[in-house]
């Protein structure tokens, strides 16, 4: 069975070129979001905008990406008592990429766009916890796409400990947009969170000796 990677795109990993359409993709995600926000300062509507173009501040930025380096670091330390660590797939230097894409095409998708709002309270929590599910199932470590065939990893500790993690991470990742913390709900904590998660893996991969330079 492969080594499970703590950090991993599905088709990603093996094609450059279709990691840097995703930067791509996120960069002109970014400016487009960006441009939405500036538009909705000024008082003017902006018809299709992009989800939670509205105002932020420095403190929900940084409750967020606080947050979710915390969470890395628990997970780092859980894998290490566990001994799991060392079942770890070894990920080119240009990952950084797709990493850096998926903390903002996810968070605009998953964040953004499938949270149900304005039906309760208790709508929008049910839709946020059941879409956390998802979006951890969603990366492939309890299963993999291989040479046309679907195996499955419920016999990896490592698998059950990425997969549950990345649940708690895309909880916070709602919290960061839901909560007190940030009223106008906007998603660019969301996405500084999910960066400054996916940074921290890199770098702790690296330091760990799992990123080919």
């Amino acid at each position: 069975m492969p080594e499970i990677g703590q950090q991993h795109l599905p088709g990603s990993q093996d094609s450059p070129i279709l990691g840097f359409l995703l930067l791509a993709a996120a960069i002109w995600a970014s400016k487009t979001w960006w441009q939405d926000y500036r538009q909705g300062l000024c008082g003017k509507p902006v018809p299709g905008a992009l989800p939670g173009a509205t105002q932020f501040t420095v403190k929900a930025l940084w409750i967020a990406s606080v947050g979710a380096v915390l969470l890395v670091i628990a997970e780092t330390l859980l894998e290490k008592t566990t001994g799991q660590d060392t079942s770890q797939s070894l990920l080119p230097a240009w990952f950084i990429a797709p990493m850096v894409a998926a903390a903002v095409l996810e968070e605009i998708i998953f964040r953004g766009y499938l949270p149900i709002q304005g039906k309760g309270k208790a709508t929008l929590y049910g839709s946020c916890f059941t879409l956390s599910i998802l979006f951890a199932l969603a990366h492939p470590y309890l299963w993999q796409w291989e040479s046309g065939i679907l195996q499955f990893h419920f016999h990896s500790g490592k698998a059950f400990l990425t997969t549950g993690f990345l649940f708690i991470k895309s909880l916070w990742f709602y919290a960061a947009r839901f909560a007190p913390f940030n009223p106008k709900r906007s998603l660019l904590p969301c996405v500084a969170a999910h960066l400054a998660a996916n940074l921290t893996v890199f770098i702790t991969k690296a330091v760990q000796g799992y990123i080919a330079w």
